[in-house]
């Protein structure tokens, strides 16, 4: 008897720790985390089925183009911050089916939420796959930000000479959630506080709370651009208990404010400037990235050119700025 009741207490007790544990672990965690401004940097993808080419309720920029392509068509690929300027090219100066999709129909079932058929003019690999595919000769046109210096090794170890040609102009962003008190920031605070040497918003006057530098994939187009923002400064590792913390991470503006569109999230004001497109125009914004067409330099494809020029001409500038973007002139 008396050993029966020793085992009840010793399951009581366990059951009563086990109990603590869960609300401790909730008021941790999962409380603080929910009711906060933490989870600022969910990755979002891109709705591709918005951005078809030759669809009637595509979100595209159309305009009245003087070029139509018929023939040898460069099969066009890129980032996701950039689907909207190259569907849109091909909306505007491709025939009507030269975007095919497997199965017939598109259908957004897969990773990138694409499927876009092998002899599709339009295809959708995103930053990463697509830096390979212009290399390894399966894409003719890339659209991207600056490739990382990885990608750039890879292109020199196959022996293919890449050509770059800035067709727009695009802020480098930084966010956090709407409910953080922080709305500008300095350059030199964002380095250090990706450097780990500041690890809490009450140092530049925020709340007391521990600071979740978010990194993206590494290729990614927003990865590389934060590499080239660093500097000299590395990226330090973060403390293990930032994830209780309060998050900030970076992107491209228009991917953010025009694709994503996540309304539980805000841009900052870098030293004082806000990424408006009127200051990535006069140039006031600190960080303003260049986004390029990409084709390998022994490409001969005879439109290759052709199109490039109609990028940069009136016609093609007006599809970059009608699709959110800044001219590059």
């Amino acid at each position: 008897m008396k050993k029966t009741v020793q085992r009840i207490c010793l399951l009581f007790l366990i059951a009563v720790i086990f109990a603590l544990f869960n609300i401790c672990m909730y008021a941790l965690f999962s409380r603080r985390l929910a009711n906060n401004f933490s989870d600022t940097s969910q990755s979002k993808m891109i709705d591709v089925s918005k951005y078809l080419p030759h669809e009637k309720g595509s979100s595209l920029a159309r305009i009245d183009s003087s070029l139509k392509l018929k023939t040898d068509l460069p099969v066009l690929d890129g980032a996701a911050a950039l689907v909207p300027v190259y569907a849109a090219i091909i909306d505007n100066v491709y025939p009507v089916g030269s975007v095919t999709y497997e199965g017939g129909t598109f259908s957004d079932d897969n990773y990138y939420g694409e499927n876009f058929a092998d002899d599709s003019k339009m295809q959708y690999q995103n930053t990463v796959r697509g830096y390979r595919a212009i290399v390894d000769g399966t894409t003719d046109i890339l659209f991207c930000a600056a490739p990382s210096t990885e990608q750039r090794s890879y292109a020199e170890e196959k022996g293919v000479t890449l050509t770059y040609v800035p067709i727009g102009l695009e802020a480098f962003v930084f966010f956090v959630n709407e409910n953080n008190p922080i709305n500008d920031i300095t350059v030199s605070d964002i380095r250090r506080i990706y450097a780990g040497e500041i690890t809490n918003w009450k140092t530049l006057g925020g709340a007391d709370r521990i600071i979740n530098p978010i990194t993206r994939l590494a290729g990614s187009g927003s990865q590389s651009a934060m590499d080239s923002f660093m500097g000299d400064k590395k990226i330090g590792k973060k403390s293990p208990f930032a994830i209780t913390g309060a998050s900030i991470g970076f992107s491209f503006r228009y991917y953010m404010d025009g694709i994503v569109e996540n309304d539980s999230v805000k841009m900052l004001s870098l030293n004082g400037v806000y990424p408006s497109e009127e200051n990535i125009r006069n140039g006031t914004y600190p960080i303003i990235a260049q986004f390029y067409a990409i084709f390998r330099e022994d490409n001969e494809n005879p439109n290759i050119p052709i199109l490039i020029d109609w990028i940069l001409s009136d016609e093609g500038q007006a599809v970059i700025a009608e699709s959110g973007y800044v001219r590059i002139q």
